[in-house]
């Protein structure tokens, strides 16, 4: 794990010109900083990325246990096909 600092730690990115601009019109209409958005922006990303890590290693967990359940996809494909003609099949089970 990488060794926690409580000092800001500085990161230097290359934006293509479409996203500064997009990112000066951000500027200017809340009135933060590059630096200051960039950050939460980093930081909201790597909460939702963390969150579905979590999530992906619980289901591939449940996936291997005893308990898990599969139905096969052809009949699930079958099933979702059916969807909204005159021969819509009941779930497969």
């Amino acid at each position: 794990m990488a060794h926690l600092t409580t000092h800001p730690v500085k990161l230097n990115i290359q934006l293509p010109p479409q996203m500064n601009f997009k990112l000066e019109k951000l500027v200017n209409a809340t009135g933060h900083s590059k630096s200051f958005l960039a950050s939460e922006a980093i930081e909201n990303y790597i909460e939702v990325q963390l969150k579905q890590i979590k999530a992906i290693k619980a289901t591939v967990r449940k996936a291997n246990s005893k308990k898990a359940k599969f139905i096969d996809h052809k009949k699930v494909s079958s099933w979702l096909n059916s969807w909204g003609t005159d021969k819509e099949t009941d779930a497969p089970k």
